[in-house]
Order: structure tokens, then C-alpha cells, then sequence
């Protein structure tokens, strides 16, 4: 792929290559369909690929203490096109509740915006996403610029509360008087008004999967558990927004150590932005010399935030979206944004893309190897019964009833170990028990509830780290005792699964045993995330049961959804290993029929055995041709580089219409609701 390629170009290309990926797909679960190579777990892994791969987000989070020219940089990066500002970005208008924009085409384009009052009650984000009636809903016109902007500019919203209802809120704290916002002269507290806001809007990258969150300063940050321990940690890529000028001051070192910051090894997810570069362009100066007090900014701050300094960009955003709108390229350049845009694209975007790639690739070879063995096991069967058929030429009735018996004996043992295999599932079952109550909600809820009443304890202030890190030990332990216990099952089934290709001549394959060791990796990510968000500031707050509640309830939500992958991956391996297991079964009994019933009519027509010979050859010559065609169908789907390949060589009109840009400015206008 070439090095030159933006962000959007690389997002085109991607989305591109995710419609081409599911239309493959579909044929490929026709084509195994029409010649019975389909059963319950393949279908179940065809539809978690595509699921996969159609639900794909690539979330990218702007993170920035207040004026850092955030909402600007979102404009400059992705609303160019719109020929003018669509987030607010003016002086004194700034985006003040966490935003997030992207398209879902179930939902009509509108602005759902969460009132700041729903914190008062125990629901978290996630909780309220699917409670729509409490959402205030505005339509919005994408094909009017002016009118969506104006739209948008709602997120600047804010009330003016006393200072109780500030506190009650979580935007005031008696413990932390630098962190308070300034009164004003009434003696009330500037806040949000909103919560939250959701935008939904058909623009070509947010159709190709981007998702964007604008996240508002310190203050708000802190005060939204959600927002920093699930949503920002989630993200793709964060990108970090510094002032030329000042650098990395007091509030932006907060937001860096208690919310951004990343080990060494791990920094490829995160981007610096030092903006506003145009307020350094000094007429008294020479290129040269703005050019190196730049350079000495970036180094400084890539210093003090413990990054390389090629993650450290410096941007005039202003500058940059005036040269887009404008269609000046020396302004481009010189604002540097182009810069930033390839850091986005082959960095953290192109790495999130090898990944899913690599997870979908693997799961086809999967799929390809369990259907080449049900090819094989067939070709074999034919085989057998080629050779018994011609075995029986010009032998007389007597020595035909004979091959007859002997083929109702071996069905009568086979039917005997039945009782067998019936054992070896009820132990099975057993121990998938086990384990998935090990993952359930039941046991998750358990540790929660046992967090809660810690952290509600006098003086928890000082053990909040203590009680998390005991509550995360046990965690790791229920996942452990999972992990062994699923290696258990993979033993037994190994065990049972040769001994059946033994006795039977079965081509039983062992499904990949579940890979639980990456939830224990998430795991460990959610807690660093946490205790990371437990600095000395919200060590404070969590002495408020209220806060601490919140907190928890974040925690919830993404160990929930970190149990339910796990889950869903040790179900999908019980189903692939049942469903391989019944479809031989099945395949068997069939065999036996086929071949009972195809003596039977030889011993009453002699003319039958050459004409049965000669349908078995038939069929073995079209079961050779499956395993080329088989191999024509998933090649395209094991080797993405050689699809993005012809992607990009392709003309970009041939794209899909439902990915068009143009049927996304077609919309019918909502009315608006309360």
C-alpha cells in the first residue's frame, strides 16, 4: 500500500475492502450450503465473521483541556468539505459535554443530546443509550451546512446552577478549590448542560465506520467515570491537543497522568497535537527561526509527556481547514496538517485494520480446513464403496447377501457407540458448565456488589487501590480457573475425537481451543485504566457514595462486555465442536443406508452394479472438483493485501451505493421531538 495514502484514502480503501469481504463471504456460505459442507458451526462462525467485519468502528478520541483549537482540528480533519466550520469552534463557543459522531443507518441524521440532571440517578451511559425518551432529539439537514451547524452549536450549551446542585452534579468539589470552575458574579457555577451528545450523520468516513469523540476539558472529564474508564481506553486513537505556545502546562500534565498516559511499549495509540502553530509565524523571524523554536516546543513536550518525538505533531488547525476551503496548497503545507492525517493513517489506523484483517483471514482458514476435511472424509467414503461395489462382480447372490450382513453388523456397532459418545457429552456439558459460570453475570455481578460495599466503607479514601486491586486478583482467578478448565475439555475432546477417527475412520478436527489468555490482557487494561483514573483528584471524589456508585458502574460495563466475548468464543467452540461431531454422525448413517440399500438392488438386478459403479464414479470425480473450487473461493479472503491491491487500482465509482456519499445528502427530515 502506498505511503502516501491519507487518512480517508486508507479509511476508502478499508471500507472498500470490508464490502468486498462480505460479499465473498455470502458466496462462499452459498456455495458450502448447496453442497452440504454447512453445518450449525460454520454457519454460526460465517455469521460472526461478517458480523465482524460489517460492525467494524474505528474510534478515534480528541482529548484537550478548554481553547486548545480542538473542535477545529475535527473540522480541518473531516468537515473541510462542508466549506465551513459544522462543530462549533468560534471564539467563546466551545464543545462542553463529550460528543461523539458517527452513522448508524437505523437512526434517521439527528443530534440526541442526554440533559447533565440524568446524573443524579444511578444509570450509567451505556444504561441511558437505551432509554431513547429521555434523549432531546434535533433533526438535522445534511444538506444544509448552515443549518447543521447551527445544530451542532448546541453542545456548547451550559447552565447556571448554585454551588449545592454543582456539587450534587460532580462539578464542584470543597477538597479540590483549583479544579472548581470560577463563579460568576451572581455566585452560581457554569456547567454543561448536557451529558451527553450523539451525533448521527451520513458523512462518507462516518459511513465507512469512523467513529469520532470530542471530549471536553479536565473538569468535565473527571466527572464522567464512563467517559475515561470505558470510552476514551476503547479508542483507536487518541489525539492529544497542546497549545504552540504554551506547551504542556498544569491542567494539560493532568489530563495526560490521570487519563491519557500509556507504558513505553504501548504509545502507538496515541498522537500529540501542538496546535495553533500560525501564532508562532513571526514576520521579525526568519522560516528558519520559527521553524526551530517549533522544533523546540515538540522536543519539550514529547520530553515531558514521555513520548517519541516523531508522536509529537505540530498543526495550525485554523490554517489548515482555511487552505482546504480555499484550495490552498502553500497553505496547506505550511499549516502541517497533512502531516498529522498520515500519522492517523499509518499509524494507529493501519495497525487497528492488520488486526482485524489477521482475526478474519484466521477465521476462514479455519473454516476452509474444517470443510477440506468433510471433502476428504466424503472422497474416502466413495472410495470404500467403489472398491466393495467392484469387489462384488461376478459374485453370486449368496456371497452379495453376505457383503449385505456384514454391512448391518458394522452398522449395529457403530450404533453401539453411540452410548459411548453420549458419555463423553454429558461429561463435557458438565465441565462447559463450569466455566461459563465462571464467565456468567451472576459470578461478575458477585464481585461487583463485593467492590461496592468496600469502597462504601468509613474512610475507603485511602484503600480505594487496595480494594480494586483485590477485586481485579479475584477476576484474574475466575479466569484462570476458566482456563483450566477449557483445557480440560480440549484434552477430552482431542481424546475422544482420535479414538472415533480410529474406530470409525472420521476426520474429526479439534476445534482451536478458545484463547481466554487475551481476556486476562483486557482485563489487566481496564485495570490500569482505573487506577490511573484514581489519582489524587478523584481519590477525593470517590469518598461520595454517589461518585463511587458511578465508578462501578463503568467498571460493569466494560468487564460486561469483556465476559460476553469471552463467552461468546467458548460457545462457539462447543457448537463447532458438537456441530462437526453430529454432521459426521449424521454423514455416517446416511453412508450406511446408501450402501445397505445399493447391495439390495444389486442382488435383485444384476444390471444395477455397473450402473451404481459408474454413479459413484461420477460422484467422486464432482467431489474432487470441490476441494479447487473450495480453495478459488477462500483465497480472496486469506490474502487482504492482494484484495486491497485491486481495491485501489479500481475506480472509486464502482463503490457501493449504500456507501455512496452522494445517497447519504438524500435524507428525509426529521421532526423535531422532546
Amino acid at each position: 500500500m502506498p505511503v502516501t495514502l491519507s487518512f480517508k484514502d486508507q479509511l476508502d480503501q478499508h471500507g472498500a475492502w470490508r464490502r468486498d469481504f462480505a460479499l465473498r463471504l455470502k458466496r462462499l456460505s452459498e456455495w458450502l450450503g448447496e453442497n452440504e459442507l454447512q453445518d450449525d458451526g460454520v454457519l454460526e462462525r460465517l455469521r460472526r465473521l461478517e458480523q465482524q467485519v460489517r460492525a467494524d468502528k474505528v474510534m478515534v478520541a480528541f482529548v484537550a483541556e478548554f481553547s486548545r483549537g480542538k473542535s477545529e482540528l475535527i473540522n480541518a480533519i473531516f468537515f473541510a468539505g462542508y466549506k465551513r466550520r459544522i462543530m462549533p469552534a468560534s471564539a467563546g463557543r466551545t464543545t462542553m459535554c463529550p460528543t461523539e459522531l458517527g452513522w448508524d443507518p437505523e437512526v434517521l441524521p439527528s443530534l440526541r443530546l442526554l440533559p447533565i440532571e440524568t446524573r443524579l440517578q444511578p444509570q450509567g451511559l451505556s444504561e441511558w443509550r437505551q432509554v431513547p425518551e429521555r434523549w432531546w432529539q434535533v433533526e438535522l439537514d445534511v444538506k444544509d451546512p448552515a443549518q447543521l451547524a447551527q445544530a451542532l452549536e448546541k453542545v456548547s450549551e451550559v447552565n447556571h446552577v448554585s454551588l449545592d446542585q454543582a456539587r450534587e452534579l460532580g462539578f464542584w468539589h470543597d477538597d479540590l478549590p483549583e479544579d472548581n470552575p470560577r463563579l460568576t458574579s451572581e455566585g452560581q457555577v457554569e456547567i454543561p448542560r448536557w451529558r451527553h451528545a450523539l451525533i448521527n450523520i451520513p458523512h462518507p468516513l462516518l459511513k465507512q465506520g469512523l467513529v469520532i469523540l470530542d471530549t471536553p476539558g479536565l473538569n468535565a472529564i473527571g466527572a464522567e467515570p464512563e467517559l475515561t474508564v470505558n470510552l476514551i481506553p476503547q479508542a483507536h486513537a487518541v489525539v492529544f491537543i497542546l497549545a504552540a505556545e504554551s506547551g504542556v502546562t498544569r491542567s494539560d500534565m493532568a489530563i495526560w497522568r490521570d487519563h491519557l498516559s500509556v507504558p513505553a511499549g504501548e504509545t502507538d495509540s496515541r498522537l500529540v497535537v501542538l496546535n495553533k502553530i500560525d501564532t508562532l509565524w513571526d514576520e521579525l523571524s526568519t522560516p528558519e527561526q520559527v521553524q526551530e523554536q517549533i522544533d523546540r516546543q515538540r522536543s519539550t513536550s514529547a520530553e515531558i509527556l514521555g513520548l517519541p518525538v516523531e508522536r509529537v505533531i505540530p498543526v495550525s488547525a485554523q490554517k489548515g481547514l482555511m487552505a482546504k476551503i480555499t484550495n490552498d496548497t502553500d497553505l496547506l503545507m505550511a499549516s502541517q496538517l497533512p502531516m498529522l492525517e498520515l500519522a492517523l493513517a499509518h499509524g494507529t489506523l493501519a495497525q487497528r485494520q492488520r488486526i482485524l484483517r489477521a482475526a478474519v483471514a484466521a477465521g476462514v482458514a479455519e473454516l476452509r480446513e474444517e470443510a477440506a476435511h468433510a471433502i476428504q472424509s466424503r472422497r474416502r467414503e466413495l472410495a470404500e464403496q467403489m472398491v466393495e461395489l467392484k469387489g462384488l462382480r461376478g459374485k453370486n447372490s449368496a456371497v452379495i447377501r453376505h457383503m449385505q450382513s456384514r454391512i448391518e453388523q458394522e452398522q449395529a456397532e457403530f450404533d453401539e457407540s453411540g452410548a459411548r459418545i453420549h458419555a463423553v457429552r454429558s461429561i463435557h456439558l458438565k465441565l462447559l458448565r463450569q466455566l461459563m459460570e465462571l464467565l456468567g453475570t451472576a459470578q461478575l455481578r458477585g464481585e461487583m456488589s463485593e467492590l461496592t460495599y468496600a469502597l462504601r466503607q468509613p474512610g475507603i479514601k485511602l484503600g480505594v487501590k487496595k480494594a480494586y486491586g483485590r477485586t481485579f486478583d479475584r477476576l484474574r482467578a475466575n479466569l484462570q480457573r476458566a482456563r483450566a478448565i477449557s483445557t480440560e475439555i480440549h484434552a477430552m475432546l482431542g481424546s475422544a475425537f482420535r479414538q472415533l477417527n480410529a474406530e470409525h475412520g472420521f476426520s474429526l478436527q479439534i476445534p482451536r481451543e478458545p484463547d481466554l489468555q487475551r481476556f486476562e490482557h483486557d482485563i489487566e487494561l481496564v485495570q490500569r485504566s482505573h487506577l490511573q483514573y484514581l489519582g489524587v483528584t478523584n481519590m477525593l471524589r470517590m469518598a461520595q457514595a454517589s461518585f463511587s456508585d458511578r465508578v462501578v458502574r463503568a467498571l460493569t460495563t466494560r468487564l460486561r462486555a469483556i465476559h460476553e466475548a469471552a463467552l461468546a468464543e467458548v460457545e462457539l467452540w462447543n457448537k463447532s465442536a458438537a456441530a462437526q461431531l453430529d454432521a459426521q454422525l449424521r454423514e455416517r448413517r446416511r453412508n450406511f443406508a446408501r450402501r445397505i440399500e445399493a447391495v439390495d438392488r444389486i442382488q435383485k438386478a444384476a444390471a444395477t452394479l455397473d450402473d451404481r459403479i459408474t454413479e459413484l464414479a461420477g460422484h467422486e470425480g464432482a467431489v474432487q472438483g470441490l476441494n479447487g473450487r473450495l480453495a478459488e473461493l477462500t483465497a480472496p479472503l486469506l490474502n487482504p493485501s492482494a484484495t486491497l491491491a485491486r481495491i485501489a487500482s479500481a475506480s472509486s465509482a464502482e463503490a457501493d451505493d449504500d456507501f455512496e456519499p452522494s445517497a447519504a445528502f438524500h435524507q428525509p427530515p426529521l421532526k423535531k421531538t422532546a
